[in-house]
């Protein structure tokens, strides 16, 4: 390792660890490497814009932020809970069952877990408390573990972002999403109906049969949205980028003008939500650009391949060890750090071990999910802490078995390529 490049990684943590944002503390030991090296500083915002006016795909990002955050403003987050109700509410561990169950909607239309985590889970926690049934520390565990799913099923924001750095197919990615997230929706409802049955939980009042379809109507303009954004993009209709924005104008049109449900200040206050969101990942982003010019130069991915070439790893083995590293980082890295600083350093190996960049992507993606509930660091955690003021104890002694299924999950997903894959083959991807 060279001085500079220790120089770099001493700034880097030392200002994480005293509480600079990450994306400043990447930007600023990024220029302490520059300027260690004789380089001009000013090649850090040459790298900035060559990555963002190169990279039309990042426009989606902030366009699934305005479409997340449109739809908890309006209604179109109420109706959706009361479809939830009627669909599963009836059975043991209702409402439970209902969380999992709204984040696998919401997911379909978002692609950001802490919009799900802040929006509706902060909605659907309160119903849970409200009876009494639910203690606070088990709604808010298992609204931060169902809001995991919400990067899985497309659109998914860490997946742009991690289709941007390694070239892998948007598209393909979008769609191998889809099994993984039902299959973590799954051993969710699974845990929550069997700690339902060992606790007690009492069921809820079901919805009578005759009220479905009035409820599904209510909710089946916002249940389209997952429909329309798959259809522009895999029937040739839209690129991702485009279909971003179908998302953000049609939640608008429905939020505004079908529902009537939000004011032009309400309208205000979601632009400016989103451009302070979608500015914080831009910075960490443009900080990714100019470390990974730095990585290249120090040829950092081609050293790690000949240690792995030369160890004679197998292809699981590597998987296994990469999924271990990225679940401990997860404790103290947020994803889109782990997706455009960690991952790109594996891609070369990937690509020698024969491993296909969309399955290792879905990994990554679930893995940097589930680093979201992981404690003590997990983001998710202090978001349902921030929104709710349940303490963070609390949430944090009832995680851990939602935390274990999704590992589980993860394990199933590495074992079985083919399985995540069949989809995008289904449909045309080579891969």
């Amino acid at each position: 390792m060279s001085f500079e490049l220790a120089s770099l990684l001493f700034t880097l943590f030392l200002l994480a660890g005293i509480g600079t944002p990450i994306g400043y503390s990447i930007l600023l030991s990024a220029v302490v490497y520059l300027g260690l090296s004789g380089l001009d500083v000013a090649l850090a915002g040459e790298k900035i814009l060559q990555g963002f006016y190169g990279s039309a795909i990042l426009l989606a990002v902030p366009l699934f932020i305005v479409a997340a955050n449109i739809m908890n403003a309006g209604s179109i987050t109420d109706r959706l809970l009361q479809f939830c109700v009627a669909v599963v509410g009836r059975f043991k561990g209702g409402m439970g069952h209902v969380n999992v169950v709204a984040s696998l909607i919401f997911s379909g239309m978002s692609g950001s877990a802490v919009a799900d985590a802040a929006g509706i889970g902060k909605i659907i926690i309160s119903m849970m408390t409200r009876s009494g049934k639910y203690s606070r520390g088990y709604a808010a565990a298992i609204t931060a573990a169902s809001a995991t799913i919400g990067p899985i099923i497309p659109p998914s924001i860490p997946m742009v972002l991690y289709a941007l750095i390694s070239n892998a197919s948007i598209g393909a990615l979008f769609l191998a999403g889809i099994l993984p997230g039902l299959i973590m929706g799954v051993v969710l409802m699974g845990m929550n109906g069997y700690l339902a049955h060992k606790r007690g939980f009492e069921t809820e009042e079901p919805v009578p049969l005759k009220d479905l379809p009035r409820v599904t109507g209510k909710a089946f303009p916002a249940l389209l949205m997952p429909v329309i954004l798959l259809y522009g993009i895999y029937g040739g209709v839209t690129t991702p980028t485009e279909a971003a924005a179908v998302a953000a104008f049609y939640a608008l049109m429905l939020a505004a003008l079908f529902y009537r449900s939000l004011s032009f200040k309400a309208l205000y206050n979601v632009f400016v939500d989103s451009a302070r969101s979608s500015a914080a990942v831009g910075i960490v982003i443009g900080g990714a650009f100019i470390l990974n010019f730095i990585v290249i130069t120090e040829q950092i991915p081609q050293s790690i391949s000949m240690v792995l070439e030369g160890a004679d790893i197998s292809p699981l083995m590597f998987l296994i060890m990469v999924n271990v590293l990225i679940l401990l980082l997860g404790c103290v890295l947020d994803a889109t750090t782990i997706i455009l600083v960690i991952v790109p350093l594996f891609i070369p190996t990937c690509e020698a071990l024969g491993i296909d960049l969309v399955h290792f992507g879905v990994l990554v993606v679930v893995n940097s999910m589930i680093g979201l509930i992981t404690p003590p660091y997990g983001i998710l955690l202090f978001v349902i802490n921030a929104v709710t003021d349940i303490p963070l104890r609390e949430i944090i002694s009832e995680i851990w078995a939602f935390l274990a299924v999704l590992i589980l999950a993860l394990i199933i997903m590495m074992l079985s390529p083919d399985l995540v894959l069949w989809l995008p083959r289904l449909l045309g991807y080579q891969g």
